[in-house]
């Protein structure tokens, strides 16, 4: 089976000078791993790239091992397929009006969460915020900031009991267009 376009979000990279990667070095290691067309957008740890799908299961492990070898960080990967990451912006349940993009994230999971504990999020910890959770992925309106909310990647990784990394509604809008192109 040949290549598809894939989306690969490292957690907490080149955050308040801390974790420290640079994108050029990311490429590489993507790249060194046989992935093609890699391409990174900003400095947080957002690759787009194409691989074959056995390499694109693996990506994520072979990616956090080669940043843990070659600069001691272990840094989280989660990927999705293009088609995944299509999904998750069209099925963001908060609409998108003009004013409240600024206010919109989503946060991607490692794993799908059980009922059990979806159910254990507290809608009231941070309000006026609000979140949804959807397969994979959490959907954050946060109406004072993400900044300020208490819907933490912390929170989330406890209560969910998987690896979540965000993204702002921006981001998530132009990796798409960028994957797409």
């Amino acid at each position: 089976m040949g290549s598809r376009a894939y989306v690969a979000l490292l957690r907490g990279i080149n955050v308040g000078g801390h974790n420290k990667l640079a994108m050029k070095d990311l490429v590489s290691m993507f790249a060194d791993a046989g992935c093609g067309r890699v391409r990174t957008y900003i400095q947080s740890g957002n690759v787009l790239f194409d691989a074959a799908p056995g390499l694109a299961r693996k990506i994520g492990s072979v990616i956090q091992e080669s940043i843990r070898e070659r600069c001691g960080l272990d840094i989280p990967v989660i990927t999705r397929t293009l088609d995944e990451f299509a999904d998750v912006v069209e099925n963001n349940p908060f609409g998108e009006t003009e004013t409240g993009v600024k206010f919109l994230a989503v946060g991607f999971l490692a794993q799908r969460p059980t009922a059990a504990r979806i159910a254990a999020l507290d809608p009231q910890r941070s309000p006026p915020d609000e979140l949804v959770a959807c397969g994979r992925e959490i959907y954050l309106y946060c109406p004072n900031g993400v900044a300020r909310t208490r819907f933490t990647s912390a929170y989330l990784d406890s209560t969910l009991g998987t690896l979540c990394t965000a993204r702002n509604w921006r981001t998530t809008l132009k990796l798409l267009e960028l994957a797409t192109a």
